[in-house]
Formats: C-alpha cells, sequence, structure tokens
C-alpha cells in the first residue's frame, strides 16, 4: 500500500466506536532500520475534554480497511502525550 492510499483512511477505535481522526492528520513513528510503523500518534481533537495528542501503538492497530484503520486503544495501551 502506497503512503498516500494509507493517508486517506480514518482511524476508527474498535473499543467505543469513537472516530479518532485521519491518518494524513496524524504523524507516523516509524523504525528507522525497517521502515515499519511503531506507532500513530493523533492530534488532539479541536475541542473536548482531553486536548492531547493519542500515541497508538502498532499492535492496536486491529485492521486497515479500504476506507478506516480499526484500533483498540484500551486493551493495547495506548496512552495520551
Amino acid at each position: 500500500m502506497r503512503l498516500s492510499e494509507f493517508a486517506e483512511k480514518r482511524i476508527i477505535n474498535v473499543f467505543d466506536g469513537e472516530l479518532m481522526g485521519a491518518i494524513g492528520d496524524s504523524d507516523l513513528l516509524l523504525d528507522e532500520e525497517n521502515g515499519r510503523i511503531l506507532e500513530i500518534i493523533v492530534p488532539p481533537p479541536r475541542r473536548g475534554a482531553n486536548r492531547h495528542p493519542c500515541s497508538i501503538p502498532w499492535p492496536a492497530v486491529k485492521k486497515v480497511g479500504a476506507e478506516v484503520v480499526v484500533v483498540d486503544v484500551d486493551s493495547s495501551g495506548a496512552y495520551y502525550r
């Protein structure tokens, strides 16, 4: 999959059904040796109580679909920066 195709996808949390953001608006932490994604860092929402970026470790990614990336942040150890 090309990075441009991956950037178009939205991030959905399967735990609560929340739309967390889009890959294109997020930062990716990459392993420099092999180019694999280690974390997705989702920027804070424009409004709401939690105004910190959320760091989602790659093992929390459950499925990369045609339009969305499904994650499970509560059982995976995602944390807010």
